[in-house]
């Protein structure tokens, strides 16, 4: 027999916080909660595609050239059709930033949120070949005007 006091079964995750810290906030309507989650589960399946990379054929340049001058790599274009699709489908955002991106990323009208959120979907993308640290890094903001969201809003 083994002894489970070992181990602690009442475990925080993102997602037990998100949902704890909403339930005591006031006037809290789940929107964050969405958007949060819907980022959760997109950098999730972008640490999957990364895993998988040389199998799913996901290495190697995609030939272009990112906002900030970097040569965008197959898995950067995965990873930001990833976070675009999740967020919007989250009905939380009114529009989005990308590094990967020249232009803002209006959500659709029927998808609007009130959030606006930017995003570097996969930071460090160019040492992957040489095995060193990414990730997903990414800012939220309460949305402060009305109306249509404009290039104002981010």
């Amino acid at each position: 027999m083994s002894d489970q006091s070992q181990f602690d079964t009442d475990v925080w995750t993102l997602t037990r916080f998100i949902i704890e810290t909403g339930r005591q906030a006031k006037g809290a309507t789940g929107e964050l909660t969405q958007l949060i989650t819907a980022m959760l589960t997109a950098v999730k399946a972008i640490s999957s595609a990364v895993r998988k990379a040389g199998l799913a054929h996901l290495q190697g340049m995609a030939g272009a050239v990112n906002v900030t001058g970097d040569d965008v790599k197959k898995l950067d274009v995965l990873s930001n059709d990833l976070v675009i699709n999740m967020l919007q489908a989250s009905y939380s955002t009114c529009c989005m930033v990308s590094e990967e991106n020249k232009e803002i990323i209006f959500t659709p009208k029927d998808k609007r949120g009130k959030y606006v959120v930017c995003f570097d979907p996969l930071d460090g993308s160019s040492n992957i070949d040489c095995l060193a640290s990414i990730g997903t890094i990414f800012a939220i903001y309460k949305r402060v005007s009305d109306g249509e969201p404009t290039e104002k809003d981010p």
